[in-house]
Parts: C-alpha cells; structure tokens; sequence
C-alpha cells in the first residue's frame, strides 16, 4: 500500500516549522499528506493556505493541562469532540502513518491514530517531554528527538534546520559582532541586560544587532540613541539567519528551535531560558549545550553586567568548531526514512548521548 501521512500538531512556530519540513520532504519523496491542527494558535496562518498538504482540517481545540475547574471540563470535552472529528479524516482518507509534531493541536489525531491503529510517530522538540508526549510514548512507534531520551522506542535524529543555517555556517575566531535575541516577541529581561553592556560593548568595539520585539522596539531605540550607541536594532526578522551569520555570539532564550539552528550555523551563545515556559524545557534544552561546555547558561533572574567576562573569556574558536558535529544536514528526511523504513536512513547521525 502506498503510504498516505498525515502530519499533526502546532500552535507555536517551533513546531510548524518540523511540520512544514516534513510536509517538503513528503513531497520530494512523492507521497500524499494531511495536514490536521487547531484553530487556535498559529497553525491556520502557517498552513491555511499550504497547497504542499493535499488537504487541511483545522479542529476547535485548546490546551488541558494549564486549566482549572469548569475550563478544563470544557477543554476536555472539546478535545473529545476533536478526537471524533479526527478519527473520521483518518478514516476517509485512509492514512496510513501519523506524525506528531507536538503541540496542544496534536491531542485528537494522535489518540484517533490509536483507536484505529494507525502507527503513531512523534517528534520531541525538547530535552524534556511535555505532558502530551510522555502520555503518549509507551503507544508511539517511535519518538524522534535531538537531545538524549531513556525510552526504548527512541530514535535519535538530526534536527530539522533550513539549509542556510549550515550552508552560511563559519567558524567564529575572535567577538566583533554580538546578537541579541528575545524571540519574536522580544524578552524584556534580555533587552535590559542589552542595556546594561551595550557600554562596555561599545567601549570595545563590538557592534551590536539586537532583535527587540515590536513592544520594547521604541523603548530601545531612545534608550540606544541616549547611550550615544550605534546599534543595529530591529524589532522582528523573519530572515534571522543573515543576521546569525553576521554575529560571533548570540545572546538568546532556548527555544528548541533557536538552539539547534545556532548549532548549525556555529554560533556560539549564552542561554537565558524563558522561566515560563512549559515544564522549564527551556533550562534542560540549555542544559544539553552547557554541559557539553558548547555554551553559557544563565538564569534569567541571575543576570547581571558580570557575566560580559565569562563571554569574553570564552574559547570561541574551540565552540564554533565543536558545535556542527551536533547536527547535520536533512533532519527531516532522515526522520521520514526511518518512518517508512528505506535503506537509505543518514549515515552520519550525531551522537548526543
């Protein structure tokens, strides 16, 4: 039987984007795929519009865990209604294998797939689980991931990064350009700890770029312009990697995402992990690197001007020569290989035990 695929999950950009290259990869192998997510989140703007999916349903669903009393009744029992709708797409189109790229907008199709038995494969972003994930392992196929995992259906891939973070990679020898940045919606606590250098930056002639987030935006703009500091300040990119390209280090959150395309592109950095965020995946995925001594990791409540010397002191050159071997090219088609079991699986899967 021909393989049909449907692709599950999103709400933020991190995973639309695993989806989105999975989807590219589907086509370049010539086999059909769905896509199913949520109305809610980011999914409709990523993919409404998506003709590389031959068909996109969006379901009313919203998160479980982050909700009390009447509100997570009611998420459950929407997340029923959405497993329902689910399980009649996988049916009518006679899918084959299902993906899951994580995200709240994965629950239904991913329960659907196994009520009807459909081979379930999930792709981990993080260095920890969520909830969803861990629920759902013990049934999963196989859980894909780029950071270290105990379970026994894991299979460690490469993460799927553009091909310009590798092909504009270079090796970083000495700091005359710094990168800060806070996500697209900007990080107040990172635009502040910007400030508080930017000074001494200056003082040492290290041109600054600084992703503010469109709120901070005019706030940084006078604050820069009063510090008498040039400064390459914009408040978002949707083309962040020329912008890498031209830093020697970055000072970033740790967004799965964020740090894996650092990687590729031999960017160093200092990690200041988004306290917020679910299950603090953010600290665990920052973890992964300054471990391995290919990074700094910091507290968001622990910074302070003090840290500029352990970025000064660090072995640049040794980092940005080190991180490639962390990741390599055609993540996704690896990761779909491995799912419809060709020969042809990467040779060269990174080691990141």
């Amino acid at each position: 039987m021909k393989p049909f695929i449907a692709i599950s999950g999103g709400g933020t950009g991190g995973h639309l984007a695993i989806a989105q290259a999975l989807m590219q990869e589907c086509q370049k192998a010539n086999i059909s795929c769905i896509y199913i997510g949520s109305t809610l989140g980011q999914d409709k703007a990523w993919f409404e519009n998506e003709e590389g999916f031959s068909h996109r349903y969006f379901l009313c669903t919203q998160g479980v865990v982050d909700k009390k009393g009447l509100a997570k009744i009611k998420s459950l029992f929407s997340q029923l209604k959405a497993i329902f709708k689910a399980y009649k797409i996988l049916k009518q189109h006679k899918i084959t294998h299902l993906i899951s790229v994580g995200g709240y907008s994965s629950a239904p199709a991913s329960f659907a797939s196994l009520i009807i038995r459909i081979p379930l494969y999930i792709h981990e972003q993080n260095a920890i689980k969520g909830t969803l994930n861990k629920l759902l392992t013990p049934f999963a196929k196989k859980i894909f991931g780029s950071f270290h995992d105990e379970a026994k259906n894991f299979s460690p891939t490469s993460y799927p990064v553009r091909e310009e973070f590798f092909t504009l990679a270079r090796r970083r020898q000495e700091l005359k350009t710094i990168l800060f940045l806070g996500g697209s919606q900007g990080a107040v606590a990172i635009n502040n700890f910007a400030l508080s250098i930017a000074p001494i930056l200056h003082q040492k002639g290290i041109h600054i770029i600084h992703q503010s987030g469109q709120k901070d935006y005019e706030r940084l703009k006078e604050q820069y312009a009063q510090l008498n500091i040039p400064v390459e300040l914009f408040a978002f990119s949707s083309n962040l990697v020329e912008k890498m390209t031209q830093a020697d280090f970055c000072i970033s959150r740790a967004g799965a995402s964020s740090v894996w395309e650092m990687c590729a592109n031999a960017l160093p950095a200092l990690y200041i992990p988004y306290p917020y965020a679910a299950g603090n995946h953010q600290y665990y995925n920052a973890l992964f690197f300054s471990q391995k001594h290919l990074g700094l990791l910091c507290l968001q409540d622990s910074l302070n001007p003090k840290i500029l010397d352990k970025i000064l002191s660090l072995p640049l050159e040794s980092i940005s020569a080190s991180l490639p071997s962390y990741i390599h090219t055609n993540g996704a088609k690896e990761i779909l290989d491995l799912i419809l079991q060709n020969p042809h699986i990467a040779s060269s899967t990174p080691s990141n035990s």
